[in-house]
């Protein structure tokens, strides 16, 4: 991330480098860490949330705060850390449900975001209607049945989802959008885990089958939630994008230093006009790369009246670059960039990985033009 940063981030940054370097290596990641069932220790998310990585997008009010003033540029200098280090660990989920919660006033609120802050919970985000989809589009509904909240449906890949003690709910209303805090012991509500391609990130299928949970469980309006959920994904993909740049850095690094170091028939690789030409492409993907997720990272944090726009446009484009960089990086390793000895899997794993969270580069283009469709037809 290239933003000129005060001595408070600084800090923050580096302190996170550190502790990521010092407690999940590459090499720990590899060995033990792969069959850990939730891809790391409880003491190493809470001596995170410790360190602050829970409380950025959260009022001082409800204890939370950033270093800055921009809790969103704040977070993304943490996710690109934790794409540099391919880290393990809910950062995303945690964050966004954070942020919903703050300022919310219900004990139940404040009991979860308070579990979320010190890293003693692990809340998951399971998004069942988004803004890019059609209303029949949704995967989960939510309906009034007297006092209470019914919801059904299934949502997968849901992060964390066998380690989360609570679930923010997204579904279709008959009035728009709802949210629901719901917790994972809650009758009716299941979670199947899945393999999925990141070495220590664990994804789950959850499903509702009648699960009940009182108005109080509400977070904000019932059928009024649009506004707060499209927030919520421009600070997601804020992160997501933060994260595939930092692996998309170190994916390009260790292949920079390999074509130096290799030789043949007494050249370096990297002497090579053809090879030259494809490092090029991707030293141009990477700086554009920087450039947008930064100018997101911004205006998301500054709320700006382009805070969506520019938040898609950051998905919808390091997604297609960030797995097409670290292909590049795999081949031009040769047979060694395929071994699972190797590091450079880490990032490729990663960088495919975020491309599908939160919104895919098509589905956040299709948000693009139906935002461009609704202001010209406010003009």
């Amino acid at each position: 991330m290239w933003h000129v940063l005060t001595s408070d981030q600084e800090l923050l940054r580096d302190t996170t480098a550190r502790f990521l370097g010092d407690h999940v290596p590459l090499s720990r990641q590899r060995k033990d860490l792969r069959r850990d069932p939730a891809g790391f220790d409880p003491s190493y998310w809470r001596s995170g949330a410790e360190l602050g990585w829970t409380m950025l997008l959260v009022g001082e009010e409800d204890g939370g705060g950033s270093v800055s003033g921009r809790g969103a540029v704040d977070l993304a200098l943490i996710a690109y850390e934790f794409g540099r280090n391919a880290a393990p660990g809910p950062l995303v989920d945690c964050n966004v449900v954070a942020s919903a919660l703050t300022g919310h006033a219900g004990d139940l609120q404040k009991g979860v975001l308070g579990e979320v802050l010190t890293g003693g919970a692990i809340a998951a985000s399971v998004l069942g209607h988004a803004p890019w989809q059609n209303p029949g589009e949704a995967a989960i509904t939510i309906r009034k049945q007297g006092d209470d909240l019914i919801i059904d449906g299934t949502l997968r890949p849901v992060e964390s989802a066998k380690q989360a003690g609570y679930f923010l709910v997204t579904g279709r209303s008959e009035s728009g959008m709802t949210q629901v805090l719901v917790p994972a012991d809650a009758a009716g509500l299941s979670v199947t885990g899945l393999r999925g391609i990141d070495v220590t990130r664990r994804f789950g299928a959850v499903s509702f089958d009648g699960v009940r949970a009182p108005a109080s469980a509400l977070v904000g309006e019932y059928g009024q939630a649009g506004a707060q959920v499209s927030r919520q994904i421009e600070n997601a993909a804020v992160m997501l994008t933060a994260e595939a740049v930092g692996a998309m850095d170190m994916a390009f690094a260790m292949t920079l230093d390999w074509a130096f170091d290799r030789y043949t028939f007494g050249r370096a690789l990297a002497s090579y006009q053809a090879l030259k030409h494809r490092f090029a492409d991707m030293k141009s993907w990477l700086e554009a790369s920087h450039a947008i997720a930064d100018a997101a990272a911004e205006a998301v944090a500054d709320q700006s009246p382009l805070a969506a726009e520019k938040a898609s446009a950051a998905k919808s484009y390091i997604g297609e670059q960030g797995p097409e960089l670290a292909q590049d990086c795999v081949q031009l390793h040769g047979g060694i960039g395929v071994t699972y000895e190797h590091d450079l899997h880490f990032f490729l794993r990663r960088v495919s990985l975020n491309r599908l969270l939160y919104g895919t580069p098509a589905e956040h283009r299709r948000l693009l033009a139906k935002i461009q469709i609704e202001k010209e037809a406010a003009a």
